[in-house]
């Protein structure tokens, strides 16, 4: 059900004001959920995950909140991309390298998202981000991939990030750093197939694509968690955020052939092609998967010669 057809409540965050879903976990809970509440939710599969992974308190530019966030039951798919280094570097911080495959070539990727149970409430998101190279890291680049790709470990840094509702975009823009904004998005992902859509301004297609969804594999909780470590600016000050999936079922397609990607006209759209992606290498679905969501923290990051 979307928020216009709920009853709405407002509450604080930080010096703002927020309509959430009434009655909902964030309504209910401010972040503080009972696990033993969610575990009765049929669409959750278990909350072990979040059981080893007590919440803290901490001060954040939204107010006083508890990390990490929360996702109970989410799905999401991510296209990866070949783009040229040099398009890459135009859109990436000089403090930032892009981690490549070959000299000269990077990945970039789009990603969507459906989180059906959350702290925050229903909400859908999507976004285009750059592979980087991890902060600090001596390495070459060739050994960073490796290492990336063998462990589901990704650094990236994201140019847009649409969500559907307003409290996701508050949190995501003041408490995160990330160039978030409210827009109509839908995603859906089942073991068929794979879909979204996200809007412009005018209601027109901003980003769309479709796909069969890759054959799934099944992994018992906590057997399989990747990281995804994103870099943001918050104040001036870099930060690093955390985010562990624990992935209960996915499935990848390498070289896929078989995708409609639609590049429309709005903000995601003008920055996929300021990339100029050359062809998609991969195509990861996650049709069942859970989330924690850390909150930022300072980092330090090569200073630009």
């Amino acid at each position: 059900m979307s928020s216009s057809q709920q009853d709405m409540v407002e509450v604080e965050l930080g010096d703002r004001k927020v309509a959430v879903p009434k009655g909902g976990l964030y309504d209910r809970y401010r972040m503080n959920t009972d696990l033993d509440e969610v575990d009765r939710d049929p669409r959750v599969p278990s909350v072990d995950f979040f059981r080893r992974m007590p919440k803290t308190k901490v001060d954040s530019p939204i107010g006083t909140t508890l990390t990490p966030n929360f996702y109970y039951r989410s799905s999401s798919a991510r296209i990866t991309l070949l783009a040229r280094s040099r398009a890459i570097r135009t859109r990436l911080p000089a403090e930032l390298s892009p981690l490549e495959v070959a000299p000269g070539l990077g990945l970039i990727s789009i990603m969507f998202f459906r989180y059906d149970v959350c702290d925050i409430d229903f909400y859908t998101e999507a976004a285009v981000g750059i592979a980087v190279r991890p902060a600090r890291h001596g390495r070459l680049g060739f050994i960073d991939l490796l290492a990336a790709l063998k462990n589901d470990q990704l650094d990236s840094y994201v140019l847009s990030l649409p969500v559907n509702t307003d409290i996701a975009q508050i949190r995501g823009h003041d408490a995160y750093g990330l160039p978030k904004w409210v827009t109509e998005l839908d995603v859906d992902i089942d073991t068929d197939r794979t879909a979204a859509r996200v809007a412009n301004d005018t209601g027109g297609t901003d980003l769309s694509f479709s796909a069969p969804t890759p054959s799934q594999t099944s992994h018992p909780s906590g057997r399989r968690v990747s990281t995804l470590v994103s870099y943001t600016t918050i104040n001036g000050a870099w930060h690093s955020t955390l985010s562990q999936t624990n992935m209960l079922a996915t499935g990848t397609t390498r070289l896929p052939r078989d995708i409609t990607l639609r590049i429309g006209e709005g903000r995601m759209a003008d920055d996929l092609r300021s990339l100029k992606p050359i062809k998609p290498v991969r195509l990861d679905v996650v049709t069942e998967g859970q989330i924690a969501l850390h909150m930022p923290i300072p980092t330090s990051v090569p200073t630009p010669a």
